[in-house]
């Protein structure tokens, strides 16, 4: 999840609540849960859960342990007192994570990655408290959305974000214990108009142009 910046979580959550927003949401999560592939009773843990939008959409109707963790404890308020199910929330560093190895069956960091400076401790804690598979939602800097908001440092909850090429995954990638790198792209017309809604049912989410995409990878 994006950082927002000086953004307040109430107002960064509401987007989620707009006609865009709702679409955007909707078809990340989509995409999230079809690369996860997440099976019943196996725990999970949101890396950089902000307002847990995310973690509320894993834990809604299910009956397995969802975890978000973020640095920000307003945030995290946020998140806890809009819990749907059995989910928890803890405060915590992405660069330092407070579980135990193979802690959590699948781990997800939502455009997080986009805001930590060493990504690549990052993505090694993330893989060290994973026992199946992870996945890391990120922007793309191959897309309109980066063209539109992304350049020059980036525009209100993108300031700041680091938008990655498919290159760039796959140097993060390197030499780390995994197996079965895949990914897929989503929100090719970031507008959430009727046009937009079309292309994303008609364009393979093979395509390397969307704004938004996900990685997976299998731990070994």
């Amino acid at each position: 999840m994006a950082s927002g910046g000086a953004m307040q979580a109430a107002e960064y959550d509401a987007w989620y609540q707009t006609p865009r927003g709702r679409w955007v949401g909707e078809t990340e999560s989509g995409l999230l849960r079809r690369m996860l592939e997440p099976q019943s009773g196996e725990s999970m843990l949101d890396v950089g859960c902000g307002t847990g939008y995310f973690t509320r959409r894993f834990a809604r109707g299910s009956q397995s342990a969802v975890t978000g963790l973020d640095p920000n404890r307003d945030w995290l308020a946020f998140a806890a007192r809009h819990a749907v199910g059995t989910e928890n929330y803890v405060n915590g560093s992405a660069l330092a994570l407070p579980f135990a190895a193979g802690g959590f069956d699948l781990v997800m960091a939502v455009t997080a990655l986009c805001f930590i400076p060493d990504q690549r401790l990052a993505l090694a804690e993330m893989l060290r408290v994973a026992r199946r598979r992870i996945a890391l939602g990120l922007l793309n800097r191959h897309s309109l959305l980066y063209w539109q908001k992304g350049r020059g440092g980036g525009q209100g909850a993108y300031h700041g974000a680091h938008w990655h090429t498919v290159a760039q995954v796959r140097e993060l990638f390197a030499d780390q214990p995994v197996r079965n790198l895949r990914m897929a792209f989503s929100i090719f017309a970031p507008g959430g108009g009727w046009i937009a809604q079309q292309l994303e049912s008609v364009l393979p989410a093979s395509l390397p142009l969307g704004s938004f995409f996900v990685v997976t990878a299998d731990v070994v």
